[in-house]
């Protein structure tokens, strides 16, 4: 069974959300025969990468709170990332994130991707780093296992822009509005940072509708027909 997955690694939801998944993963009984793909969702594509700034006046301008409203907004987040053991600042700044999408494809082919997005998420929300700096993006790069000098290559240049567009793209054309955004099966949309035990749910569902289990004959049914 495949399960695809849009996020994107500035989004609090994203990190939660993902950080729930994982544990329902974890837990299922069939987690060695699900397929997780992960792709790319940019929530501010149209900022260039110069534009980066706090967090907080980026929910102010974007959803024209006050800065105490916004503070509290990021209060309740951290709350939740809490509750699932993730570190959450909100001192953190805010920007394109292209750039990380096309080294996380870079880490997906090299076997690497959980690795550095588990990485661009601390960097992040634990406000270790900032993740729109080519030497930072590169530093979190190689410490989850790629080659710097790759890194650097890719940065350098325009390489997996295509695959970061191609995943916009789908996203577009199956009407996917905010990440996180969970399809299984290629076919049932799961929105949003669930319940762990939602996601349980959703994954034994889908899991016996695909797996149907022959139905035994009936004790005595024509024994002897």
């Amino acid at each position: 069974m495949r399960v695809d997955i849009w996020t994107d690694i500035v989004c609090p939801w994203c990190y939660i959300g993902q950080a729930r998944f994982d544990a329902a993963l974890a837990g299922f009984e069939h987690r060695d025969e699900i397929e997780v793909v992960q792709h790319s969702y940019e929530l501010a594509p149209d900022l260039s990468p110069a534009e980066t700034g706090p967090v907080l006046e980026m929910l102010m301008a974007k959803y024209g709170m006050s800065r105490e409203q916004a503070e509290q907004a990021e209060a309740r987040v951290s709350g939740l990332a809490a509750a699932e053991g993730l570190p959450y600042t909100s001192d953190r700044p805010n920007g394109n994130t292209f750039d990380a999408h096309r080294v996380l494809h870079l880490a997906a082919e090299r076997g690497l991707g959980d690795e550095l997005r588990q990485a661009l998420y601390r960097a992040n929300f634990g406000g270790e780093r900032s993740v729109f700096d080519a030497d930072a993006l590169t530093e979190i790069a190689t410490g989850a296992g790629l080659d710097a000098a790759e890194v650097r290559s890719v940065l350098a240049g325009d390489a997996y822009g295509d695959a970061v567009r191609e995943d916009e793209r789908t996203a577009t054309q199956i009407g996917v509005q905010g990440v996180p955004f969970f399809v299984l099966d290629g076919k049932y949309g799961i929105s949003g940072a669930q319940e762990t035990a939602t996601f349980t749910e959703a994954l034994t569902q889908v899991w016996q509708e695909t797996h149907p289990q022959p139905q035994a004959t009936a004790q005595g049914q024509d024994a002897n027909a």
